[in-house]
C-alpha cells in the first residue's frame, strides 16, 4: 500500500528506515478533521506492515502538537447526526488509537505546545512521549460535557500514571505543564527540542532487533487483562519463539566479536 495522505505530512528515511507523521495544520494548531482522523487510521495500519520501516514518530508542525477535534470541521457537524452518525465518529477515533496500539513498530510521540483533547489521547497512545517544556497536555472532555473516557483514555491513562492520577486528568480536564506531566510518568522525557530527541530516539530503535519490540508491545496490550499465570506461560512462549530468531544469535556473534549487533 503507497502510503500518501493529503490531511498531513509523511516522509519515510530509507537510511534509517523511520517513518515521520507530522499533524499539518500549524494555523489551527493541528486541529483534527474526519479526513485526518480517517487518515491517520489507516495510516497507521498500513506502517503495521510496511517494508523498511522500523520505527514511526508523530510529530506536529508549528506551536502545538494537536488540540484535538476542529471546532468548526467536526464539532459544529456533530449536531446534525443522529445517534448512529455519533457512534460511527467515536469508533473511528477509537480506531485511530487502536491502530496506533497494534502497529507492531514502535511509535515515538514528540509533543511541543498544546497537547489537548483528542491530540492528548493519540499521545498517550504512542510507545514514547518526548515532550518539549512548552508541552502542556489536558484530557479536555468534560470541559465541554463530555466523558473523559474517550478514545480509549479511561484504559490507556491509568496503565501509566495509575488511577489517582488518570482520575485526575480525565474528570477534572484541567492542563498540566510538562515538568508535572513528566513527574507522574505520562511524559518519559522533557528535552530542549522534543522533535530532535524524538527523531533520535526513533533512530535508535530503528536499528533495534524489530522482532523482539514488536512482541514486546504485543505482551504489553495482551497481558493489561490477562490472569497472573496466563501471562507467565505467555511470556514463555514468546521468549521460546524470539530464541529461534536470528537476532537472538546476532546478538550473541556481536558479543562474541566485540561488535555492534547487526538486527534484522
Amino acid at each position: 500500500m503507497t502510503i500518501a495522505p493529503r490531511s498531513f505530512l509523511y516522509e519515510h528515511d530509507p537510511g534509517t528506515s523511520v517513518a515521520t507523521i507530522t499533524l499539518n495544520r500549524p494555523d489551527r494548531l493541528n486541529a483534527l478533521t474526519f479526513e485526518v482522523y480517517e487518515e491517520l487510521r489507516d495510516c497507521f495500519g498500513a506502517l503495521d506492515t510496511e517494508p523498511d520501516v522500523r520505527a514511526v514518530m508523530l510529530t506536529g508542525a508549528g506551536r502545538a502538537f494537536c488540540s484535538g477535534g476542529d471546532v468548526e470541521d467536526i464539532i459544529g457537524a456533530l449536531f446534525d447526526k443522529d445517534y448512529e452518525g455519533l457512534l460511527d465518529f467515536t469508533r473511528l477515533t477509537c480506531d485511530l488509537v487502536l491502530s496506533i496500539r497494534q502497529c507492531r513498530r514502535p511509535v515515538v510521540a514528540a509533543l511541543n505546545g498544546t497537547v489537548a483533547g483528542a491530540g492528548a489521547v493519540i499521545a498517550t497512545a504512542c510507545d514514547f512521549r518526548i515532550a518539549a517544556e512548552s508541552a502542556k497536555i489536558a484530557f479536555l472532555f468534560t470541559k465541554v460535557g463530555l466523558s473523559g473516557a474517550d478514545m480509549g483514555a479511561s484504559w490507556l491513562l491509568p496503565r501509566i500514571v495509575g488511577m489517582g492520577h488518570a482520575t485526575h486528568l480525565l474528570m477534572t480536564g484541567d492542563f498540566i505543564d510538562a515538568a508535572e506531566a513528566h513527574r507522574i510518568g505520562l511524559y518519559h522525557r522533557v528535552v530542549e527540542d522534543a522533535a530532535a530527541e524524538g527523531r533520535a530516539l526513533a533512530e535508535k530503535l530503528a536499528t533495534g532487533p524489530s522482532f523482539a519490540l514488536e512482541v514486546t508491545k504485543d505482551a504489553l496490550n495482551r497481558e493489561a487483562g490477562m490472569h497472573m499465570l496466563a501471562a507467565f506461560e505467555h511470556e514463555g512462549e514468546i521468549q521460546a519463539t524470539c530464541m529461534q530468531n536470528p537476532n537472538f544469535r546476532e546478538a550473541f556473534e556481536a558479543f562474541k566479536e566485540k561488535r555492534p549487533p547487526r538486527f534484522v
